[in-house]
């Protein structure tokens, strides 16, 4: 299976000065096209101290200059990875567009006041939800998981203020690389990187396809 790629040239003199503001041009872009669904997912990787990776799809909520944020069960295997070897990768697949976004970075938790006012916003099932889960463990049916949101929605109907878990919060990823990848004929890529310097400035590469 293969497709032949064929769009615009991407060259750094089309880039914003900064990865956060190309960013929101290409993510506003993906946010327009009708093709792209939910284009705030992104796959996230971690890794053990031993180098033994894993990967799994969430969704960005919050991106800024400081960095870009999701939120976790913080005992899940991404948050033990986390814990373990702070590093993250994050990609944005929005293959409709022939487009990546590739940020890899430290990973740091987020403050508590971040996490309760997101928390806050989510829907009354979803803030349940992260209650019932003891994400990333072995249960023994789905039945389980069920019977525990029966008894969370029990204590806690629409009406009643779910606390946030202590156990789940933020995830910011502060960027050391931001790749922005352009998909082209005969595989021949734009990918064009800032990487960021000692001073906090950035400087952007050109790497080969």
């Amino acid at each position: 299976m293969r497709e032949q790629y064929r769009t615009t040239e991407l060259s750094p003199a089309d880039l914003a000065p900064e990865p956060v503001a190309q960013f929101t041009r290409w993510f506003k872009e993906a946010a327009e096209d009708p093709a792209i669904h939910e284009p705030n997912a992104m796959v996230v990787s971690t890794a053990t101290p031993d180098g033994r990776p894993s990967s799994r799809t969430v969704l960005l909520k919050h991106y800024d200059g400081a960095g870009f944020v999701f939120f976790t069960n913080y005992d899940s295997r991404k948050g033990r990875e986390l814990a373990a070897n702070p590093y993250a990768s994050l990609l944005f697949p929005w293959h409709p567009a022939a487009r990546q976004v590739v940020v890899t970075g430290r990973a740091e938790r987020v403050g508590r006041d971040e996490t309760v006012a997101y928390f806050r916003t989510r829907p009354h099932g979803s803030r349940l939800g992260a209650w019932a889960s003891p994400q990333s463990s072995v249960i023994a049916s789905r039945g389980e998981l069920l019977a525990r949101y029966d008894e969370l929605a029990a204590r806690y109907p629409e009406d009643a203020q779910v606390p946030v878990p202590p156990h789940w919060g933020g995830v910011r990823v502060v960027p050391d690389t931001v790749e922005f990848w352009q998909g082209h004929e005969n595989r021949l890529h734009d990918r064009l990187r800032y990487v960021r310097e000692p001073d906090a400035t950035w400087r952007v590469e050109r790497l080969a396809p």
